[in-house]
């Protein structure tokens, strides 16, 4: 049979990626429990939404969104990935094209300025997005635009730019899922475990131990792949880029990227810019 299934780097069949909105101040704590075990986000933040520099909010508030230096100062050489939330956090799809593109545009200038490279992932505020909010996130040089959706499934996603995730952390199913996850054996189609959500929940509902243990749980292991979504995005791209000969006993890798699969249920790593003989 003639099999051919891209494989993560290293040759790995799992991948495991998180998503958190808003830029608030629990993403501190939510960051250290994640390093602890491994775990890759993407942190999805408001350029037009910062708290005013030294604002001073009392303990019991929930949602107590970061000035911009704070920002900076937790997620910059974090090792997480910061993208874009939509400058003030509006329905994109009720707004005038005019103000949508501004939305999306300004907040990638934005966050671009403050942290000094390129900024190419959109979490779609309420998930407000149809095929016109697509063509401008497209336009406005966005990689993929991710959602609010849940689907109890690892599979890939097919189109980039209305990404959905496996589950949010709120979801009684989450832990059921993750040991469905790890359980997986005999993989051919690769597949991704991606969680939304948003930190200061953990603070309102008093339940830091639900992200502990599914750190703990499903973090460190040997067999899958820890990465932000525009890494994932990214290798899933450049995979799409490898050129087969028709008897598919050679490829080609045009990329910047070594890339992986497995052919006839052997497994092959193309370096970045060579030719690789296969069986």
């Amino acid at each position: 049979m003639a099999s051919l299934f891209m494989r993560f780097p290293c040759g790995k069949a799992k991948a495991v990626t998180l998503s958190y909105d808003d830029g608030v101040d629990t993403d501190i704590r939510l960051m250290e429990i994640l390093d602890k075990h491994g775990l890759k986000c993407s942190f999805n933040i408001n350029a037009g939404q910062f708290s005013p520099e030294g604002t001073k909010y009392p303990e019991t508030r929930s949602s107590l969104r970061m000035s911009q230096s704070q920002c900076i100062e937790a997620y910059k050489n974090s090792g997480h990935e910061v993208a874009c939330h939509g400058l003030t956090h509006s329905y994109l799809d009720t707004l005038p094209k005019g103000r949508a593109v501004y939305e999306l545009i300004e907040d990638r200038r934005r966050i671009e300025e403050m942290f000094g490279h390129t900024v190419r992932g959109f979490a779609v505020p309420f998930s407000s997005i149809n095929d016109s909010v697509v063509q401008m996130l497209k336009d406005a040089g966005y990689a993929y635009a991710r959602g609010g959706a849940s689907t109890h499934n690892f599979e890939l996603p097919e189109n980039f730019y209305k990404m959905a995730n496996t589950c949010r952390h709120k979801d009684p199913e989450l832990m059921n899922l993750a040991d469905q996850f790890l359980n997986r054996q005999n993989i051919r189609k690769p597949i991704l475990f991606s969680l939304m959500g948003h930190s200061f929940e953990f603070k309102n509902d008093n339940n830091w131990e639900v992200i502990e243990q599914f750190a703990g749980k499903i973090g460190d292991k040997e067999d899958i792949w820890y990465a932000p979504i525009i890494k994932i995005v990214d290798y899933i791209n450049a995979y799409k880029q490898l050129r087969f000969t028709v008897n598919m006993d050679l490829v080609e890798n045009p990329t910047s990227k070594d890339l992986y699969f497995e052919w006839k249920g052997k497994n092959y790593t193309v370096k970045s810019g060579e030719s690789l003989k296969i069986n």
